[in-house]
């Protein structure tokens, strides 16, 4: 892959140079930008022939492009009317004559021929890794992408998400836990607009990343933005994580992309009962890499672990983990130790106040700090007795 993300030669139509350029075009482009019924992939080909953003806007306005709704828009907005909502929020227009626009983002299908973005630089592509997933995630779920966006960021590496609920959130909470960058790409306006209670973690985002939309301010998120916002999540990355999603989902849809573009993409199996498994093994079957653990994942990123030993184990603390194959009721582990189960669950709790189990409906389950601490005695066990043979 080179530099850009590139890795066959130019497969789809890119905006001609120029298409941004100049006062008049960049106006334009604002003006394309908030156009609710022309998409990206439909103005391409035109602007292609067309070869300016001004000369685009012409065909709509002459009623030679897009919808009735967007020829009437087209002819009410003024350019200043936006230029001064990006100034309300702290954001700037970057456009496809622009050197700050994202080399890798050159790359893909589709791309977005204008970019708004708040906060710092965009990564470039080697130094930023995408972890997407469900919004209505499992507790371990979200558990992982925070440890991913943990990992990643004390690695170096940028945290590029959605920032919707559940994995999205928990990966750049996990960057922003140890000071690191990252970057969430919205699926409405630059503003924010329609977040509601997320606007504090996009402010966190922003002032340790970049937030990024080709939507300009007040545009609400709306079912089909949400795709192409996952474009420019794939397209913005060296490689994308999926950590769980359903059928027909956005991550699946992230990862599919990532594929598409020649990127490399990571899936964190699960249960082919658990519906939340199915993007994860879909992928895996078109040739996503298996991952187990944060740890898997530097490592075929070729990028060095970081973080705090695994805990010690008492014998009974790792038989009860043992015993956790996945949520368990505290009467069956009690019955896997031989215990009364007021003595098993006063391992577990012992167990949960170490961060090693969780509780999940009265149930039980090791979180990935008892996973990682039971490998490693296993690990240690095994040594020792191939040092006593």
């Amino acid at each position: 892959m080179s530099d850009d993300g590139r890795t066959i030669s130019d497969p789809w139509p890119v905006w001609p140079e120029g298409f941004t350029r100049g006062r008049r075009n960049r106006e334009a482009a604002l003006v394309l930008s908030a156009l609710a019924g022309l998409r990206p992939r439909t103005l391409l080909p035109v602007a292609v022939l067309a070869g300016t953003a001004e000369a685009c806007l012409r065909l709509v306005v002459g009623g030679e492009l897009g919808s009735a709704a967007d020829r009437r828009f087209a002819r009410v907005v003024r350019p200043e009317q936006i230029a001064a909502g990006l100034e309300r929020c702290g954001a700037r227009a970057v456009g496809w004559d622009d050197a700050e626009y994202p080399a890798q983002l050159r790359a893909i299908h589709d791309p977005p021929f204008l970019l708004f973005v708040r906060g710092g630089p965009l990564p470039e592509v080697r130094s930023a890794v995408a972890v997407v997933g469900a919004r209505r995630c499992t507790a371990l779920g979200r558990e992982l992408a925070r440890t991913l966006g943990r990992g990643l960021a004390e690695a170096g590496v940028a945290v590029v998400s959605g920032a919707a609920a559940g994995v999205d959130a928990a990966s750049h909470e996990g960057a922003l836990e140890v000071g690191g960058p990252t970057v969430a790409v919205l699926g409405g306006g630059i503003d924010g607009a329609g977040m509601g209670r997320r606007r504090r973690l996009l402010e966190r985002i922003e002032h340790a990343g970049a937030l990024v939309s080709e939507y300009p301010p007040g545009v609400a998120p709306a079912g089909f933005r949400f795709p192409a916002r996952n474009r420019i999540i794939a397209g913005l990355c060296r490689a994308t994580v999926v950590v769980e999603g359903a059928e027909r989902s956005g991550s699946l849809i992230t990862g599919s992309h990532a594929l598409e573009f020649g990127r490399d993409v990571f899936a964190v199996p699960g249960s082919p009962t658990n519906p939340l498994a199915h993007a994860p093994l879909a992928l895996i079957r078109e040739g996503a890499a298996l991952i187990r653990s944060p740890e898997d994942l530097l490592e075929d990123l070729g990028l060095a672990a970081s973080g705090a030993p695994p805990a010690e184990l008492e014998p009974l603390e790792r038989r009860a983990l043992r015993a956790l194959a996945g949520p368990t009721l505290p009467e069956r582990v009690a019955r896997e130790l031989g215990l009364g189960v007021a003595e098993a669950l006063s391992v577990l709790m012992g167990l949960e106040l170490r961060g090693l189990v969780r509780g999940v409906g009265g149930r039980f389950e090791a979180t990935l700090a008892g996973a990682k601490a039971l490998a490693a005695d296993d690990e240690g066990r095994a040594r020792a007795s191939a040092v006593a043979r």
